[in-house]
């Protein structure tokens, strides 16, 4: 119930649905009930049942008073009047003439209602769907390494459309057909209470059937949706590993995963199914056993006279409650796909419940430039249990160039991954202009950084989006100027539709040196202060790392700069070279000093020599 009511919270202020929508449910409700109510009179008609003491009660128009006696007295006043001067089959007229407005007034605000709700549904999932997409936007990089992409995009789109499906659908459902099943009883009672006593036995016995029914499909639904998100995974993986797939001739391999989560998967959903699809009948089943017992009981009294039923009501009375198994059954199989869509709403809610370990303070400091430096006092970072780096100690100066090197696993690009916040250090400080960068704002911190990583980031949208992707306001010029300094508006041009050429995913329909310059001539656009350079050149064939190499320099002049440096070549120009082993510094010094030094560094670059 937590989880329901949760979900609805996503549709306030409830203020502007609720009241409308009580109202045309209450008018559908109360004339879909006169549609059935009128088949009295109309049975009196018919077998000739009116009493003539009764109908002398009511030749005199009621007082008004707003009560349900006033109304039946002046449609029994009219239908009176028009049985005088119209004679029976006047009288049957004027009755299926009020039937057919009632029906038609039931509809129209049945319609109305389910515009509402329509309303309701499309507020709650737009919210739900914004709720999640941010918090994945706000969450820590950490929290993607131990996440399953795949099962990430299930919960957003999968997940949210089973929301859609099962629990917001069944709004009109758990709102609508209780208040028809108490306004039903309501009138059954009035029309004869032993009767209803008699019916209303058998309802706890069968909403204990389907609970038990209901609570099985939870736990099923879980799976259902894990299964789902590996499935989604396994694709992702399978789409953007194809070439090695291929290489390798992993079709069968990755078939016979893909067919094991499936079969499973199906089977889940085929056992959901079997229990879904057995809450309807049953709920059915029981109502009809419930009405066949009202006509052995009920019938036995009217035949023997004990009943002050006439044979008109007793029959009104059958049509009423046979109307009760509707609602009663929606009711079920709504109980039934609700237990899906909790079951998905609480691995949404584990998503948006995640708190992100890297926050901007309450009260941030402000932060509009870069002066001094950049330094990092004894900073420890692990991932989890695993310590990566150890008592790190450097200052980087405005203007400067450190470069950090080493084997593979050592840790560079962790630390550099702490500068922009991307982690926080597990022990010490990392201070901007002398203040630990924790007090800033991340969106200041970030403003002021420029990032070219190994892996090109574009995204599947025009050369010019991608170019100016998070600068507002960037002009045509100013992005063919920072195209031409990153040694990319040769290529560009010769685009079949040049900056407005769209890249294809990933920027799949360019080579890897033309996707890595689309990168840099982005953080030449940004223009920021400090610069950070994951293995920007490291896979790219010389022709291209020779371009990028140069469009690196531009970028880098004037500018202060940590790179990370798989290529020795690249960084010997650095003002300062930090070796990095096993998440400690274990040398540094500048290219030269480095060479004149025995030890990691001097061996490193005999390596690349050879």
């Amino acid at each position: 119930m937590k989880t329901y009511l949760r979900i609805l919270s996503y549709a306030r202020p409830f203020g502007r649905f609720v009241p409308i929508y009580i109202l045309y449910a209450f008018l559908a409700i109360v004339f879909g009930l006169l549609n059935f109510t009128l088949l009295k009179p109309l049975f009196d008609v018919i077998f000739e049942q009116v009493e003539p003491e009764a109908m002398e009660r009511f030749r005199t128009m009621p007082s008004f008073s707003f009560s349900v006696d006033y109304f039946t007295s002046l449609f029994n006043h009219r239908f009176l009047m028009v049985s005088e001067e119209y004679g029976k089959f006047g009288t049957l007229i004027f009755v299926c003439i009020i039937i057919v407005g009632s029906v038609f007034l039931s509809n129209l605000f049945t319609y109305l209602s389910g515009v509402v709700l329509a309303k309701v549904r499309a507020v709650v999932i737009k919210e739900m769907r914004m709720d999640i997409f941010n918090r994945v936007n706000a969450l820590h990089i950490g929290y993607f390494s131990n996440e399953r992409k795949g099962d990430l995009m299930s919960k957003m789109t999968n997940d949210v459309q089973e929301v859609e499906n099962t629990i917001v659908q069944s709004l009109r459902v758990v709102f609508r057909e209780p208040v028809t099943i108490l306004l039903y009883f309501a009138v059954l009672f009035f029309m004869s209470v032993k009767l209803t006593l008699f019916t209303i036995l058998i309802i706890p016995i069968s909403g204990a059937i389907i609970g038990g029914i209901t609570k099985r499909l939870k736990k099923r639904a879980v799976q259902s949706q894990q299964s789902l998100g590996r499935i989604v995974n396994i694709l992702d993986e399978t789409i953007g590993g194809m070439r090695v797939i291929k290489a390798f001739n992993g079709e069968q391999f990755v078939g016979e995963k893909f067919d094991r989560e499936t079969a499973y998967y199906s089977q889940v959903n085929v056992s959901m199914a079997k229990k879904n699809e057995l809450a309807s009948p049953i709920s059915q089943f029981l109502g009809v056993s419930v009405v066949a017992g009202i006509l052995v009981y009920g019938g036995s009294l009217v035949l023997s006279g004990e009943s002050d039923l006439s044979a008109s009501d007793f029959i009104t009375y059958i049509i009423i409650f046979t109307q009760v198994l509707n609602p009663a059954k929606e009711i079920s199989r709504a109980m039934s796909s609700i237990q899906r869509g909790i079951a998905s709403a609480e691995r949404i809610f584990e998503v948006i419940d995640t708190p992100s370990q890297i926050k901007s303070p309450d009260h941030p400091k402000p932060l509009s430039g870069f002066s001094q430096s950049i330094d990092f006092k004894k900073v420890s970072f692990a991932y989890e249990d695993q310590l990566v780096l150890k008592n790190i100690d450097f200052s980087l100066k405005k203007g400067k160039t450190i470069a950090l090197v080493g084997p593979s696993g050592g840790g560079k690009s962790t630390l550099a991954d702490l500068v922009p916040r991307f982690y926080d250090p597990a022990e010490g400080q990392i201070l901007l202009d002398g203040t630990d960068i924790r007090e800033f704002s991340t969106q200041d911190l970030r403003n002021l950084m420029g990032i070219v990583t190994q892996e090109s980031i574009l995204f599947n949208d025009t050369v010019f989006n991608n170019i100016a992707f998070g600068i507002k306001g960037a002009t045509e010029a100013r992005v063919i100027e920072a195209a031409k300094i990153a040694n990319a508006h040769g290529f560009i041009s010769q685009l079949e539709k040049g900056y407005e050429t769209n890249i294809g995913d990933r920027g799949s329909k360019l080579s890897g040196g033309q996707r890595q310059r689309l990168s840099i001539a982005r953080a030449v656009l940004k223009n920021p202060p400090v610069l950070i350079l994951d293995e920007a050149t490291s896979a790219l064939d010389s022709e291209s790392e020779s371009l990028v190499q140069e469009a690196l320099t531009k970028l880098m002049s004037n500018r202060t700069t940590l790179v990370i440096a798989h290529r020795l070549s690249t960084i010997q120009h650095a003002d300062e070279i930090l070796v990095i082993e096993r998440g400690e510094i274990v040398q540094k010094g500048t290219h030269q000093e480095l060479l004149l030094v025995e030890g990691l560094y001097q061996k490193l670059s005999s390596i690349q020599a050879v």
